[in-house]
């Protein structure tokens, strides 16, 4: 019942559940091919049109372009590292935007300071394994991000800890970057960790925003 239900209502969360489990399983080419990147594009790409349709007003709109943005990076990081960067970062801020927009109204002292351990820790952590500054300079906007997310009114067990598992996700990709050597867990995980990631988020937010929608 709740199978057939994701397919007649969420289509295209199914779809994208398809897209990014099929590239995991077909991935890991060192030279993958323009389908493989493409499959791997639509994993969040779907989870874009899949806010676009189940969402309305401003807060939906910057949703889907933080996930288009992602998904862009997802296809350009496999063919320039540098640009695909870029343009996560500029989904981070995209996403920092919304999260600010829809800040909490009362937090506690043990939020507040998990929020800052999230803003400090990721871009020291990532230097730390990666040892180049422009990947701390990136993963300040990854800390922001996830330091919003856990602050916004959005569903914490959701959206902050994807954004957690997003922040995981890429401190195993600088892990291949510097000394410490953690082979092979990061071919293992870095897609799963980071494809629930943006589940997590996408589902969490728009089930807050529609939440607020009024009755059709």
């Amino acid at each position: 019942m709740a199978h057939r239900a994701l397919i007649e209502h969420r289509p295209w969360l199914m779809v994208s559940l398809i897209a990014g489990i099929a590239y995991y399983f077909l991935s890991g080419d060192a030279n993958e091919s323009i389908w493989q990147i493409l499959l791997k594009g639509a994993g969040v790409g779907l989870l874009a049109v899949y806010a676009f349709q189940r969402t309305s007003g401003v807060d939906g709109a910057i949703l889907t372009l933080a996930l288009a943005l992602s998904a862009a990076a997802d296809m350009v990081l496999v063919i320039r590292f540098e640009v695909g960067g870029a343009l996560f970062f500029a989904s981070h801020v995209v996403a920092i935007f919304l999260y600010l927009r829809n800040r909490r109204s009362e937090t506690t002292p043990s939020q507040k300071l998990c929020a800052a351990a999230l803003f400090l820790g990721t871009p020291a952590v990532s230097y730390l394994l990666s040892g180049r500054a422009d990947i701390a300079l990136y993963s300040a906007s990854l800390g922001a991000m996830a330091a919003a997310a856990w602050m916004s009114r959005f569903p914490r067990y959701r959206v902050g800890l994807g954004a957690v598992l997003f922040i995981i996700s890429d401190w195993l990709i600088f892990s291949r970057m510097g000394a410490l050597n953690l082979a092979p867990v990061p071919d293992l995980l870095v897609w799963p960790t980071y494809f629930a990631a943006q589940i997590m988020i996408a589902t969490g937010v728009v089930q807050t925003l529609r939440g607020e929608r009024p009755a059709a």
